[in-house]
């Protein structure tokens, strides 16, 4: 294979609408070792050029590359030096950035009870998109501070500037404000539904349902994103060029509480997505407060729907609390329900979890290891993957069939995530006299995968001091829906 092929297969936005005649009914894992791979192919340009022959035909291959991520960081805030780069493998380059933090405030009474701290999520925010959109010379001598000219500002006047300001970790502003920030241009919205109605359609490349442009709806923001925001300044911001520039745009940002999603895509990805819905559920304090839960996130990218969960899930590691943990998973599934906005009479989005084409979960499961705490050091102290995954919690809930029925997880070739002395490499027991205080070490953070057409890449984790836990880390070659020759063809 040529350098330029071996490059080309590090992002997955290609061979859009190629039929099984043109790859002579390769699978798609044939596809990917292929040396025939048509470099010149990119999402924006292919998907409308192909058009003609993808009506007639009732299999394509469409495959994107998806990174997950979860990282419990122990209600630190990240501090500017904080480099995400190796975290978020930007030298792969996914089509699609799923990033779910826990804890991003400390779970006490004022941040559970009161309205939410955002301003760490604002933070992370512009971590993530420093990674996400350097340009080659960057990594040279790109400004690791994104600054601001703090200075109050009209309602949608946020802009990109060069000059040097005071950088966003010594302002506070809202989630909302940091969103818009990292947003795609705004003539480039996605808005909630995309659909266009049976009488309206005309079934031409020009006009087929699947190019339909999306836009974004700022007012998808929940009450959540908008509180908080009284009596802050709106910031101008340097980023790495202007917005038209970046590689990546912020799709979605959510927080509840402790537990965060953000959501970044490919500029040229932008204008396929639809149908953008969020959902949380709290399983905290009372059955009810947000300190523990899920945000779900819900979306179509052509006609294939995702959905996007990231979980905090009970504590302990009493005998009997996975039990609550099986609990919280269940009841996630069963309450998350997203609202409908789809303008078709008989519209089939999904409304539910389970309703979705691809799911990935990911999280701080809490599940962990059913041995004593001298029991799982000495496997550790052996390197006895084996023995230990055996009394992983999750791994025999599952197996018995008393949770995450019918999903599926990597096999796991790391050490255990969870608990670590901050700022060590050394397990906090080991460090830790009182009995009461120490926990055993576990695989606390998972992702997981339901559904079809979904190929796990790489499941790691990272190595950072940051918090008690260590990310954990997934690439899953994602297939898109098939075009369907009958629905698309001319009438």
């Amino acid at each position: 294979m040529t350098r330029r092929n071996e490059e080309f297969k590090k992002s997955f936005i290609h061979k859009i609408f190629s039929t099984n005649a043109s790859n002579g009914g390769k699978t798609i894992k044939d596809i990917l070792d292929s040396s025939d791979i048509h470099t010149e192919s990119v999402f924006e340009r292919s998907i409308c050029k192909s058009l003609g022959r993808a009506m007639a035909v009732s299999q394509d291959v469409q495959s994107l590359r998806v990174f997950a991520a979860t990282w419990n960081v122990g209600g630190k805030s990240p501090h500017s030096g904080l480099n995400l780069d190796n975290f978020l493998q930007i030298q792969d380059q996914s089509d699609i950035y799923v990033l779910g933090f826990q804890e991003i405030v400390p779970l006490n009474a004022g941040n559970v009870l009161a309205i939410e701290d955002n301003g760490s999520a604002a933070k992370w925010l512009s971590l993530i998109s420093q990674s996400l959109n350097k340009t080659p010379d960057d990594h040279a001598s790109y400004n690791t501070h994104s600054t601001f000219k703090s200075k109050p500002s009209k309602q949608g006047s946020i802009k990109p500037v060069t000059e040097k300001g005071s950088s966003l970790f010594s302002q506070r502003i809202s989630l909302r404000t940091a969103s818009r920030i990292y947003m795609a241009e705004r003539r480039r919205r996605i808005k909630s539904c995309n659909c266009i109605p049976e009488s309206e359609r005309k079934y031409s490349k020009e006009s087929c349902f699947k190019c339909q442009q999306a836009s974004f709806d700022y007012n998808d923001f929940s009450s959540e994103e908008d509180e908080g925001s009284s009596g802050t300044v709106t910031p101008e911001l340097t980023t790495p060029g202007s917005t038209n520039q970046m590689r990546y745009s912020l799709i979605k940002s959510k927080q509840m509480v402790g537990i965060f999603v953000t959501i970044w895509v490919k500029r040229e990805l932008v204008q396929h997505i639809s149908h953008l819905r969020a959902s949380c559920i709290s399983r905290g304090i009372l059955g009810y407060l947000g300190n523990k839960g899920c945000i779900s996130v819900s979306m179509s990218i052509l006609q294939t729907s995702f959905c996007f969960v990231c979980s905090h899930l009970a504590s302990g590691e009493k005998e009997g609390d996975e039990l609550r943990r099986n609990s919280d998973v269940i009841e996630i599934i069963k309450n998350t329900q997203f609202p409908k906005i789809c303008r078709l009479p008989n519209s089939s989005m999904p409304e539910k979890i389970l309703e979705h084409d691809r799911v990935i979960w990911l999280g701080d499961l809490n599940y962990r290891i059913a041995l004593s705490y001298s029991d799982t050091r000495k496997l550790l102290e052996g390197n006895d993957w084996d023995a230990l995954l055996g009394k992983d919690q999750l791994k025999i809930e599952r197996e018995a069939g008393r949770v995450f029925k019918g999903w599926k997880e990597g096999k796991i070739y790391f050490a255990p995530t969870y608990k670590y002395s901050y700022d060590s490499d050394t397990y906090a027991g080991e460090t830790i006299k009182s009995k009461g205080k120490r926990r055993t070490p576990a695989w606390c953070d998972r992702i997981l995968w339901h559904g079809s057409g979904i190929y796990q890449k790489s499941y790691t984790r990272w190595e950072s001091r940051f918090s008690d836990h260590r990310p954990v880390c997934a690439t899953f070659l994602v297939n898109l829906k098939a075009v369907e020759g009958k629905e698309h063809g001319r009438r």
